[in-house]
């Protein structure tokens, strides 16, 4: 499968740790069977091998490596010393050197000593998964925060693969004279200098997650409700969430593009105001230190009052995607079948011909109305108002209607009604009086009744 086009011209060499930024994407993919009977089709959440190298080569790509080669090594087991057998080991480690390629990227999960054994062979730096995943984040988080996050999962992953990965470590010698064993002095240095570091970034986000609770306190106090933005990466969260708020978040076709959580105030028609958040985007294999790290991040999205689950429909892996999130969202204690908190947003109608869309539309119009999506196009804006209503009626389920009486030479009550409570309808009565519906949160009801008189 050939790659997403793309800017060739934006391939460079910009890797400070390997000589060289020309690398080789390899998709050591172990062999399933196929599926059985008339008609069988693999698990619609089961990936194609060549899915997962384009979405590896996107990967490597994000960090401005130029991809010289990539290919699928299928493999019936995995070994415990180079993941892959000992012929296609050597038959990669000529490629290696044909091509001059400073950088091996393997799409799997390798242990410390794979990860050696394997750079001894080819004589390159070889990342894994996990690895390329921390390098594009550590790339792309530029907010102090971020940055923290960013590193707390990196050491952590470091901190795991000390044991006989780094060279420079065997010309360290421990104990007294000649007895002691190779690197294990500096070994047990590098251990505690990573665990200090560790402890001082887990304060510095308890800090963090500290500040971000007083700032939703603060949010719960005016109350505005909260639209949290979830999904795989490159779904199209920032450009839906430019399109909503009129906002300039970075948005590009490409893997990881935005890292930072951002917060926006968005007014809807009816009046009310939300604060909707564009947050990290997911990807499958995750790394569990990732996850870790940026709960803090993520906590926007356990607090949500409605999660939008943005979807890119044009992807053909799009169900493997839908359930990669959910999988995410599950780890974080968020139910994803919750109707009346999460709304999918099937994105990227406009990439569709119009027997696509129809087809779209056709599926969603079956799904029960609380668990209906929205299609909507970020780029085009086509379907954003009816995305708008969407999100007020899920709200609308959490919110309880009142019947108030106000005078109307009270300016300040009704200011503060309409600052604080979303208005439905208001009329002059006979009395004089003016009758108003507002919809208020349930934490709010009691501090409207004591304030204003029930009609």
């Amino acid at each position: 499968m050939e790659p997403r086009r793309r800017d060739q011209d934006a391939d460079g060499l910009n890797l400070t740790r390997s000589g060289s930024g020309r690398a080789i994407v390899l998709g050591p993919y172990q062999r399933r069977p196929p599926a059985r009977g008339p008609g069988a089709r693999n698990a619609p959440n089961e990936r194609a091998p060549e899915a997962r190298l384009e979405e590896a080569v996107g990967l490597a790509r994000a960090i401005d490596l130029d991809v010289v080669q990539s290919g699928i090594v299928p493999i019936n087991q995995i070994r415990p010393a180079t993941y892959m057998g000992t012929g296609k080991v050597d038959e990669i480690a000529g490629l290696v050197k044909s091509l001059e390629a400073g950088i091996v990227i393997c799409d799997s999960a390798l242990s410390p000593v794979q990860q050696r054994n394997l750079e001894k062979a080819w004589g390159a730096k070889v990342l894994d998964r996990t690895g390329l995943i921390l390098e594009i984040f550590g790339r792309r988080a530029h907010t102090k925060e971020g940055a923290l996050q960013v590193e707390l999962a990196h050491l952590t992953y470091q901190r795991s693969r000390l044991v006989k990965s780094w060279t420079h470590l065997e010309r360290q010698r421990g104990g007294f004279g000649f007895l002691g064993g190779p690197g294990e002095s500096q070994l047990e240095i590098d251990r505690r200098l990573i665990g200090e570091r560790i402890q001082r970034i887990e304060t510095e986000l308890e800090k963090v997650k500290n500040r971000r609770k007083l700032h939703r306190d603060s949010r719960a106090r005016v109350p505005y409700p909260i639209a949290a933005l979830v999904g795989y990466t490159n779904a199209g969260k920032s450009t839906l969430f430019n399109r909503m708020t009129s906002a300039s978040v970075l948005q590009a076709d490409m893997l990881f593009a935005t890292l930072d959580p951002t917060l926006r105030a968005v007014a809807l028609p009816g009046g009310m105001k939300i604060i909707l958040s564009d947050t990290v985007g997911f990807i499958s294999d995750l790394p569990t230190m990732l996850v870790a790290a940026f709960r803090a991040t993520l906590e926007e999205v356990i607090e949500a009052d409605v999660i939008l689950h943005v979807r890119d429909m044009s992807h053909e892996d799009t169900q493997a995607q839908s359930h990669d999130v959910e999988q995410v969202l599950t780890a974080l204690g968020i139910d994803p079948n919750e109707e009346q908190r999460l709304i999918e947003v099937w994105n990227k109608i406009d990439r569709l011909d119009a027997d696509g869309r129809a087809r779209l539309k056709n599926l969603a119009e079956r799904r029960p109305e609380g668990q209906r999506p929205v299609l909507v196009s970020a780029l085009s804006g086509q379907g954003t108002d009816e995305l708008v209503q969407a999100i007020q009626a899920r709200l609308a389920l959490h919110r309880v209607v009142l019947d108030l009486v106000v005078d109307p030479s009270d300016g300040a009550g009704m200011s503060w009604l309409h600052r604080h409570t979303e208005v439905i309808e208001k009329s002059l009565g006979e009395d004089g009086k003016m009758a108003m519906k507002v919809r208020v949160d349930p934490t709010r009801t009691e501090a409207v009744k004591a304030k204003f008189p029930m009609h």
